[in-house]
């Protein structure tokens, strides 16, 4: 067992002259299945192909990282890394990040903004006949017109200006294989009905179909935000089908395709993703240097992935899925016990987690429903009566991987769905479960503060993110508070806020900070909201209307406007105190002050 050759020598010493698949990536090669190129990677060498890495190539001098492993015999294979480029370089206020976390020692200049772009641009200049497949989530969610913050613009598919011949989005490992597989064979040509992929085309293939969503054009969402609020729409609703239509969109005269995405994996499917033969550790390029992303997971496990819970905000359920697809018990101990074995390790498991760290093994109960649901939750605005949230199989996971030989602790570092452990469903045994599950968590896997994220306290603001009412947060909250007191733990609850969202005002934060005060909150974990390609919030952000509700949604846009709102989170500073006073004076909130001071 190695690491994927990253460079000629090391393709040398397997005696390999010609690769199969060469994959760039804008982040450090980290042997471990949290990072999707590792991933990739790894699935592609399981079926045989002989596959290298080449980590944050230099795109600024003659080019010769993109060289030095010559042609592959298939094709390369494109991805910005784990995030999108320009969310992991710049934060909501535009301004350069303290670090990049998939870098070594979090350094900012070892990748191109867009690096989907710029790679597969170098290497269709110096190899145009080889074919690139774009992967990873900057290419899935901009694989159709989107809206860019940091350009302030719509954009058309990346595949126009990237130059790539086929994009994946969302999971790859099922249509790499698929074009990997017909590329070896001879029949490029069946790429284009694969699932999962996006491509161009001068005709639609096999012509347009009574099942096809035909999107407004690009060229009239540039000029129409009614145009663009609907195809988002329907693009998020057929993300969130299990059988989901062919999309299409023409732009600059071509067409672009996106066909369906695979069904959900089996449980034994994803297990033989993360049963591979992974190092665990970045590659040792990287020795004596910090990369902030690994040194965060590094003793962690994905235990499911997909996401019902269809936050505005977020892009999980539109890149990974609505359906959860959970691993079986036992491979996930048995990771737990390979990380047992790692020197570095000293009994502490960071999280036993995914997208949402209490959706194991939910679902729909009539699977029959589920096919016709286009719903892009299942928790909004109620928690859907086909989904069971019975917890009794994550309990049991719990406690049996606290109990394997050199774990000292489990803590649970993915975010909680106090949502589902609060929901009353018809069936007792279930409710039970979600009472012994918070019991559990509160008293075993808390290493010392739990990070929720009830987002706002307004209701017409958690309303438009597809969020609990604020009164369950408070629930949860004497929930955790009494967990806590009736054990003698002295434990914190960490709630998460996000200022600036779509349909949030200043009076809206003002009344949040007299709410988190009288609660006894000093906010730390904030964020002023970040306007990502293919998310709803997103599309209200630019079009100001609700694709849904075909309102009008006021969003707070300007960097003056976003600052007078962020500052209500630290009302508690001294140094805040007198801008605070004046902000609450000039919007008719001095009933507030006092409250506040």
């Amino acid at each position: 067992m190695s690491w994927l050759p990253t460079t000629k020598k090391e393709c040398d010493a397997l005696g390999w002259e010609q690769l199969d698949v060469i994959l760039f990536s804008g982040d450090a090669y980290i042997d471990h299945p949290s990072f999707g190129t590792a991933v990739i990677g790894r699935v592609l060498e399981s079926q045989g192909y002989k596959v290298a890495i080449v980590p944050q190539p230099n795109w600024q001098d003659d080019l010769r990282d993109f060289k030095k492993l010559g042609r592959p015999g298939l094709f390369f294979g494109v991805t910005a890394g784990t995030m999108d480029s320009m969310v992991n370089k710049y934060t909501a206020g535009k301004r350069l990040r303290s670090e990049d976390a998939y870098t070594p020692d979090g350094r900012h200049s070892s990748r191109p903004e867009y690096p989907s772009i710029v790679y597969t641009k170098a290497l269709k200049k110096l190899f145009p006949d080889v074919p690139v497949v774009l992967g990873g989530i900057e290419a899935s969610m901009r694989r159709l017109t989107h809206y860019d913050y940091w350009q302030d613009s719509l954009q058309r598919s990346i595949l126009l200006d990237s130059g790539a011949d086929w994009l994946i989005y969302g999971m790859g490992e099922k249509p790499i294989t698929a074009i990997a597989d017909a590329i070896r064979r001879g029949h490029p040509e069946e790429i284009e009905s694969q699932p999962q992929v996006a491509f161009l085309a001068d005709v639609i293939p096999g012509g347009l179909s009574p099942d096809d969503r035909l999107l407004s054009p690009h060229e009239q969402c540039l000029a129409d935000k009614l145009a663009q609020a609907a195809n988002f729409r329907i693009i998020e609703e057929e993300s969130n089908r299990i059988n989901a239509s062919r999309i299409i969109q023409q732009t600059a005269g071509k067409y672009v395709i996106v066909n369906p995405p695979y069904p959900p994996m089996t449980t034994a499917e994803l297990d033989a993703i993360y049963d591979l033969p992974y190092m665990r550790t970045p590659h040792p390029r990287y020795k004596g240097k910090r990369i902030p992303a690994y040194e965060m997971i590094r003793h962690s496990v994905t235990i499911h992935r997909g996401c019902f819970g269809g936050c505005a905000f977020c892009t999980i359920s539109a890149h990974q899925g609505k359906q959860i697809v959970s691993r079986s018990e036992e491979s996930i101990l048995r990771e737990v016990r390979e990380i047992t074995k790692m020197d570095d390790f000293k009994g502490y498991i960071s999280d036993l987690g995914g997208p949402s760290a209490n959706m194991y093994r939910l679902g729909g109960k009539d699977k029959s429903l589920c096919q016709k649901c286009a719903r892009p939750t299942c928790l909004h605005p109620k928690v859907c009566p086909n989904l069971d949230t019975d917890l009794t199989p994550l309990i049991s996971l719990y406690r049996k991987a606290s109990k394997i030989p050199g774990v000292k602790k489990i803590c649970i570092g993915s975010g909680i769905r106090y949502d589902i452990i609060l929901h009353q469903s018809d069936n007792a045994d279930v409710n039970r479960s979600h009472q012994k599950y918070a019991e559990q968590l509160i008293c075993n896997h808390v290493s010392g503060r739990l990070k929720v994220a009830p987002e706002h306290t307004a209701s017409h603001v958690l309303q438009i993110m597809r969020k609990p009412p604020f009164r369950q947060f408070e629930q949860f909250s004497r929930m955790f508070d009494n967990i806590c007191r009736k054990n003698g733990l002295r434990q914190q609850l960490i709630p998460y806020f996000i200022s600036s969202h779509p349909g949030c005002t200043e009076q809206d934060m003002a009344e949040l900070a007299a709410i988190t005060k009288r609660l006894d909150f000093h906010l730390e974990q904030i964020q002023d909201f970040t306007p990502t390609p293919m998310t709803l919030s997103t599309e209200i952000f630019h079009t100001g209307i609700n694709p849904y509700t075909k309102e009008q949604v006021y969003t707070a846009s300007s960097a003056i406007e976003k600052q007078a709102q962020r500052q209500f989170f630290f009302w508690y500073e001294a140094d805040k105190r007198r801008a605070i006073i004046a902000e609450l004076r000039r919007i008719g909130r001095t009933d507030l002050i006092r409250k506040l001071f």
